[in-house]
């Protein structure tokens, strides 16, 4: 059975030309307003037990209507909300909670809000008290926390009780990394109970690494409803801008390079390379083309397996169609659910940091070197050239998101996704405050 069925749902704000007509529109008496906006319109989505979804859009997109419309602060003007079972939700900060009372007292309000008796709340205080982990101030005014510690209160009663829906709008990005992760792993725990999630968050990493399904909503619409990596990549694009595969402009013969296996190819040579993938996102502002890529490690160049820890060349060619005082490539590592591993970019990766000036039909071929210290497994590599300089904002030319699929070989030195080299001893003796033995 689903736990929420959202039909037809839209919300609307009217102006009218005087106080009159509004009042008398309570009583449904007729009165035209003067305007009418549509903040949602027309949204149709169904949630089952256990999914977990992510709902992205830029800001004014209705994010935050929808979610008071599901959880019953705000009434539709259109469609319906059906929900088949008990929502707990953190849509703001401390929403609700009186400043002048303390954390216990706000507890005991708030879940009694969520409808729970005396006894189960006091049977539920001790382990609000200690998941919150914020000490003596849980019995100190409100008013005296920070941001970060209202979360924590927020968080702990809004799941003390299981809920059969959890939605969370935002509220985790102002949290600690330590509480962060104390957070999703309840939702864990929760989600293997049936439990379902909704995150909202501008963070597209945290969707595709939280969540399996997204929704994308734009101008108050949903733009798109699928995997939760097909739709952040969607919502990069609704973003930077989207850019057709097939771009005009003349060719460039490609530059000699000391350290290529092969040769680049004189034309967009790019989707014909092997390990190329299809489905990859190509978006940005347009002013330069990313054309070619080697793959190369131990003296060959696109191989079929790269052995885990070994050093890696990974280049990419770039034709530009205008001058720029200054560019920066850039490069990343993805799994294939789409959780960034590592990205860097030339700024972050040279020494020297100088700037890289190019003219209008060069070409230039850029190289990123490291190390793939990486668990046996299929991984997505992503391509990007910018232009402005790193103390500003960097504007995309040309990114290939997921462009590249490359396979690591087992490796028996480690466990996990990513190898941190460290070294073991069997020390005797004392370790000092210095660290040493």
């Amino acid at each position: 059975m689903s736990l929420l069925v959202v039909r037809s749902l839209g919300k609307s704000y009217k102006t009218y030309h005087s106080e009159f007509q509004r009042i008398g529109s309570w009583f449904y008496l007729p009165s035209k307003p003067r305007e009418e906006h549509w903040i949602l319109r027309d949204v149709n989505f169904t949630i089952h037990p256990g999914e977990t979804i992510g709902i992205v859009g830029q800001n004014g997109a209705g994010k935050s209507t929808l979610l008071k419309m599901i959880t019953g602060t705000l009434q539709p003007t259109e469609g319906s909300v059906e929900i088949h079972g008990r929502i707990a939700a953190i849509l703001e900060l401390g929403m609700g909670f009186n400043p002048e009372l303390t954390g216990r007292a706000n507890v005991v309000h708030s879940a009694g809000l969520m409808g729970f008796s005396s006894a189960q709340i006091d049977g539920a205080m001790t382990d609000i008290e200690t998941f919150a982990e914020i000490g003596t101030y849980f019995d100190e005014p409100v008013r005296t926390y920070s941001s970060g510690m209202q979360m924590r209160v927020g968080f702990a009663v809004a799941t003390a009780f299981r809920p059969d829906i959890l939605i969370v709008d935002e509220a985790l990005s102002v949290g600690d990394a330590y509480f962060q992760a104390k957070c999703y792993k309840r939702i864990a725990d929760f989600k293997e109970q049936g439990t379902s999630l909704v995150l909202v968050s501008h963070s597209p990493g945290d969707v595709v690494k939280h969540c399996e399904r997204a929704i994308m909503l734009k101008d108050g619409r949903i733009e798109m409803d699928g995997s939760s990596r097909d739709v952040t990549n969607r919502y990069l694009d609704e973003l930077f801008g989207k850019r057709d595969k097939k771009l005009p402009g003349k060719e460039i013969g490609a530059e000699s390079h000391p350290d290529l296996l092969v040769e680049m190819s004189e034309e967009d040579a790019f989707n014909t390379r092997p390990g190329y993938r299809p489905q990859e996102y190509r978006w940005g502002q347009g002013g330069a083309q990313i054309l070619d890529y080697v793959i190369a490690s131990h003296g060959e160049s696109y191989p079929s397996l790269v052995v885990s820890n070994s050093q890696v060349d990974f280049y990419f060619k770039v034709r530009f169609d205008q001058d720029y005082e200054s560019v920066v490539p850039g490069f990343l590592i993805k799994t294939i659910e789409g959780i960034f591993l590592y990205g860097t970019n030339s700024v972050l990766a040279s020494s020297d940091r100088s700037v890289i000036e190019v003219k209008k039909d060069e070409c230039k071929i850029f190289k990123f070197s490291l190390p793939v210290s990486l668990f046996e497994g299929y991984y997505l590599v992503s391509f990007g050239i910018s232009s402005g300089f790193p103390v500003d904002e960097l504007l995309p030319l040309d990114r290939r998101y997921d462009a590249v699929m490359i396979q690591v070989s087992r490796s028996s030195t480690f466990s996990g996704i990513i190898d941190l080299q460290a070294d073991f001893a069997v020390c005797d003796g004392v370790v000092g405050s210095d660290g040493n033995v």
